[in-house]
């Protein structure tokens, strides 16, 4: 599933973060892992928005 609704991914068990853009800029794998572990990921967008989302 593709998703980019933070309550849903922060309720995930597994998350693949694909990035750091989108169509032809992205396709990287970012991130796999659970929802502790990419908190911790540095370069993630998706944790950074993540992050100020649960406000840690």
């Amino acid at each position: 599933m593709i998703e980019h609704n933070l309550d849903v991914i922060a309720h995930a068990d597994w998350i693949i973060d694909i990035g750091p853009g989108a169509g032809k800029y992205g396709g990287n794998v970012m991130f796999t892992g659970t929802v502790s572990g990419l908190l911790q990921h540095k370069t993630s967008v998706t944790a950074k928005y993540l992050r100020q989302h649960l406000r840690i």
